[in-house]
């Protein structure tokens, strides 16, 4: 594992660690791919990615439709039976998304985020794809 894997690996955990009821917290580029996360199984966590893919450009279209706005997302919340999902544009063409159970303290949880969103830079960071990469 590479030190800047190790050093996002950590943040991650940080975060879960800080805010009671989160199960997962995750990184993830614009195209649904996951950089890192934090608990929960790996084959959960790139499922989680493609899915916030999803919303997120879901939510740009959106927010499109709002005068003088450029639609771009910044925060999804879905509150659903037993928990919720938070999604939040993190930078450049990358995104960290968070599931929690129920009795998450929402403002603790906007504020961790916002805060490692702040310390992540350059960690997450995602080039856009070559023409020569999937799509």
């Amino acid at each position: 594992m590479s030190q800047q894997a190790a050093s996002l690996d950590w943040m991650l955990k940080d975060l879960a660690e800080s805010v009671p009821q989160t199960r997962t917290v995750l990184v993830l580029s614009s195209d649904g791919l996951r950089m890192g996360h934090h608990g929960g199984t790996t084959e959960s966590a790139e499922r989680l990615a493609a899915s916030c893919s999803g919303l997120q450009s879901l939510a740009s279209a959106v927010g499109s439709e709002l005068p003088h706005q450029a639609g771009k997302m910044r925060l999804v919340v879905i509150e659903m039976d037993g928990g919720f999902f938070y999604l939040m544009a993190a930078g450049p063409r990358a995104y960290l998304a968070v599931l929690a159970d129920d009795g998450v303290d929402a403002g603790l949880m906007g504020q961790r985020m916002r805060d490692l969103i702040a310390r992540l830079g350059a960690h997450i960071t995602s080039p856009p794809r070559s023409d020569g990469q999937a799509r």
